[in-house]
């Protein structure tokens, strides 16, 4: 047996978090603080999956025989968790927004820098101008930067090409990504992420456009959902409903930017269509909320976002308390969430939006991967699941928000292959 093909034995793990039985469904109100914890445990890993997962003793005994053959990583004194995912990224653009920061610091909002040419605009105009392997260059050192964070898996958004040639751009540099880079992509088809500038007085011109770009993004293969920036300014609830239905014809399903800036019915419209997600939410009616927990579709909540562009949090504790499944993001984008620290949204979450240290944990895995429909393969440490985990330089899951603003994670497992180790690619 090769090195390559070796199985893997973490063990001694002082706390193993393993989220078991939470594969069916995404996780609500009190069931978010259980994360099914054994200490001593330890996880045998083989052909890219969990084989066993227990006690040090108990999987020592059932491997006794094949232990000279695996890789042996001990985990005494650590915190072991399943990988992190990350739900909403804008992973693929070209360029930085810097000047921005210093516009909003003088008292611009996000809004108006977006009206005026800016924001969403500006990353459009630096994407459309930037090759494939100029986009694929800076797309994957952002992937090395999650995964050295201890992000296994991500989703990543189009929607800086805003027309047919780039948003198909796009989308083939996440693809290609997927293939080389251990971080697995789940992909995102956002042609509706803004109105072009020339559209800006005639948008149904270009919900239109955004819907012809459809069926060449599901010929090709290069997403599973289709996003929409519901928003006042951007498109309406109508607009975002017929663009979401429309998608469903080519079994994009369906995801929406909600309610971030202003109350304006996004959740509502998140549980008409039956979204995978509703995403952002700081602003989401009551109405809306409740809504969202009937229909159970996942609220990813995107702390980074509210924290750069100054604003309030979203209320993650009336959500989790009205039973919306909740997980957590980065939203890694160049204007309003510059930052692949997952961790810190852990933070954030604990912080700012009032979630237990439990769940942001649940937020950041099992959530998380229910929320690109992934929950059945990954999020929680379970036989027949990949073998992606995390040791943490933390005696315990509570350590991980605690100990807050640098990098805890020290080992990283992906498909049961140690990829990152004492905090460096391997």
């Amino acid at each position: 047996m090769t090195k390559e093909s070796s199985p893997l034995f973490l063990r001694r793990a002082k706390q193993l978090v393993t989220l078991k039985g939470t594969s069916e469904a995404p996780v609500t109100k009190a069931a978010m603080k259980e994360l099914h914890i054994i200490e001593n445990g330890s996880v045998w890993m083989e052909a890219g999956k969990i084989a066993m997962v227990g006690e040090d003793e108990a999987v020592a005994k059932a491997y006794a025989e094949r232990i000279n053959e695996a890789k042996v990583i001990d985990a005494t004194g650590k915190l072991v968790t399943p990988g992190l995912v990350d739900p909403h990224t804008h992973l693929v653009f070209a360029g930085s927004r810097e000047q921005e920061f210093n516009m909003r610091l003088n008292g611009a909002t996000y809004m108006e820098i977006m009206h005026a040419g800016g924001g969403i605009h500006s990353t459009t105009r630096a994407t459309r101008a930037a090759s494939r392997e100029q986009l694929y260059a800076e797309s994957y050192e952002r992937l090395q930067t999650f995964l050295l964070h201890g992000v296994t898996t991500l989703e990543a958004k189009s929607g800086y090409g805003l027309d047919m040639e780039n948003e198909i751009k796009q989308l083939e540099v996440a693809k290609q990504l997927n293939k080389d880079h251990p971080v697995d992509i789940v992909a995102t088809f956002m042609g509706a992420h803004a109105i072009p500038m020339a559209y800006q007085d005639h948008p149904d011109v270009f919900v239109d456009k955004v819907i012809e770009m459809m069926p060449r993004v599901a010929e090709l293969g290069l997403a599973e959902f289709n996003d929409v920036f519901c928003e006042k300014g951007v498109f309406t609830p109508e607009q975002a409903e017929r663009i979401l239905e429309a998608g469903k014809q080519y079994n994009l399903l369906p995801k929406i930017h909600a309610d971030e800036i202003e109350p304006y019915q996004g959740a509502e419209v998140a549980a008409k269509v039956g979204a995978v997600s509703a995403d952002h939410l700081l602003k989401a009616s009551e109405e809306g909320v409740r809504r969202l927990a009937e229909k159970k579709v996942v609220g990813v909540l995107l702390p980074g976002t509210a924290f750069f562009l100054m604003s309030e949090f979203a209320n993650a504790r009336k959500m989790i308390d009205a039973g919306v499944p909740i997980a957590l993001s980065t939203d890694r984008n160049p204007g309003s969430s510059p930052t692949e620290s997952l961790q810190l949204m852990m933070q954030l979450g604990c912080l700012h939006m009032k979630m237990t240290p439990a769940e942001v944990l649940v937020a950041a895995t099992i959530n998380a991967a229910h929320a690109i429909h992934r929950g059945k393969e990954i999020g929680s440490i379970e036989v027949g699941k990949k073998g992606d985990v995390v040791i943490w330089n933390a005696p315990d899951y509570s350590y991980i928000q605690y100990h807050y603003g640098v990098n805890l994670a020290e080992k990283v497992m992906k498909a049961g292959k140690l990829v990152v180790d004492a905090g460096r690619i391997v």
